[in-house]
């Protein structure tokens, strides 16, 4: 079962934040609402600021083509495709039917949402069958696989391109690691900053996120 995220940032300070960004569409909101009453882990989800910064950063890239790992109810991906060129396109992995009916229910709602693709197997089989180059990569998924999911991925990134990866601090836990997912989460973001292939800076917003720059 996966742990309650703690807040890392103040509510009040989040909040505030919320209210100083581009406010959350209506479907948006609806999504999100959606998630909260229908999943067991809403907390997976990424939530309106870090879906504007997802959108923003493919916007910044000028992507066209996105791989995401870690669908869940498809608010990133939504967030992302909202940016994308009427020709772009995002392969979304997941394995879970569940979630992933909620996110097929809102994309087909959405006027972008047929740049999502969703590939519903194991994103390491997925990965290895995709060409690249991807412009943009956001990593959120199962923890004791960020690593293989970081090898997997940074070789179909191009040059300038940029990859994000989710969780990084894990409610601090990364600080003094207990379980397999802390573990596995200390190991990652050692794994990156040594990785000579990239640029890379990790940021305390929400849950923690890793942006890097291939170069």
């Amino acid at each position: 079962m996966l742990p309650a995220m703690i807040n890392l940032v103040p509510e009040n300070i989040e909040a505030y934040a919320a209210a100083h960004s581009t406010p959350e569409p209506a479907l948006f909101a609806e999504l999100a609402a959606a998630t909260r009453a229908q999943t067991t882990h809403p907390q997976m989800m990424v939530g309106h600021l870090e879906g504007l910064l997802l959108k923003f950063l493919v916007r910044l890239v000028r992507a066209k083509r996105v791989l995401e790992i870690g669908t869940f109810t498809g608010y990133s991906a939504l967030a992302m495709a909202g940016a994308l060129p009427e020709d772009g396109s995002i392969v979304t992995c997941d394995v879970d039917p569940n979630a992933t009916k909620i996110a097929r229910s809102f994309w087909d709602r959405s006027p972008d949402g047929h740049k999502i693709k969703l590939a519903l197997a194991p994103a390491l089989d997925t990965i290895a069958t995709l060409d690249g180059p991807f412009d943009f990569v956001f990593i959120d998924a199962d923890k004791v696989n960020y690593v293989p999911y970081w090898e997997a991925c940074v070789p179909k990134v191009r040059a300038g391109g940029a990859l994000l990866a989710d969780n990084v601090l894990w409610s601090g836990r990364v600080l003094d690691p207990k379980d397999p997912d802390d573990h596995a989460l200390a190991a990652f973001n050692q794994h990156v900053l040594r990785d000579a292939r990239v640029e890379t800076v990790m940021l305390p917003i929400r849950d923690g996120v890793t942006i890097a720059v291939k170069r």
